[in-house]
């Protein structure tokens, strides 16, 4: 869990010893999910729905679609409540903080009181892509993701539903993950 979510903060290739194996194994897991969406059909058809300005942008806003539609449909895929879920991945993270890359760290209360509980809503969403966008040097187009995911609704949330069941089904996913493990 620790090492999935520091995957969006740990790049380049993962020299064993500079992590725990199970940290690096969760960064594995990160790594083959992005490689798995970047060649799912239905996540390229959620990408090319977006309009021509996202651009190179669309990938990071359909993540967050999707991470929306999770959210929002939780209990079809997991055993616990995602409030209990979220709080307790909060107390694992924080257990592991001398392990977290700094800004990751800074994020953590923010991260889990706020903003994945937000995700539920659309609005959450479009706020998420507003503090990335502003985070960013370059002007992009993030700012214009909930209105994005608005138009497109129905078309991303049929693309989540055939996408997320074919990304627990991937063996490459489920060997990162193991058997108990929610992705």
């Amino acid at each position: 869990m620790v090492g999935n979510l520091m995957g969006d903060f740990v790049k380049g290739r993962l020299a064993p010893g500079h992590y725990p194996a199970g940290i690096l194994e969760g960064v594995q897991l990160h790594r083959s999910i992005d490689s798995f969406a970047a060649t799912h059909e239905r996540f390229r058809c959620s990408k090319r729905r977006l309009s021509d300005p996202c651009g190179l942008y669309r990938g990071v806003m359909v993540d967050l679609f999707y991470d929306h539609f999770l959210a929002r449909e939780w209990d079809a895929y997991a055993r616990l409540p995602l409030d209990e879920y979220i709080d307790f991945a909060y107390q694992v993270l924080r257990a592991h903080r001398q392990v977290l890359p700094e800004r990751l760290e800074r994020m953590l209360p923010a991260l889990f009181t706020e903003w994945l509980p937000s995700y539920r809503e659309v609005e959450g969403v479009e706020r998420a892509l507003q503090r990335m966008g502003l985070r960013l040097k370059r002007e992009n187009p993030l700012a214009t993701g909930g209105d994005e995911l608005r138009k497109q609704y129905a078309g991303l949330h049929d693309d989540f539903n055939h996408f997320f069941p074919a990304l627990l089904a991937c063996p490459e996913v489920r060997r990162h993950a193991g058997p108990d493990v929610p992705v």
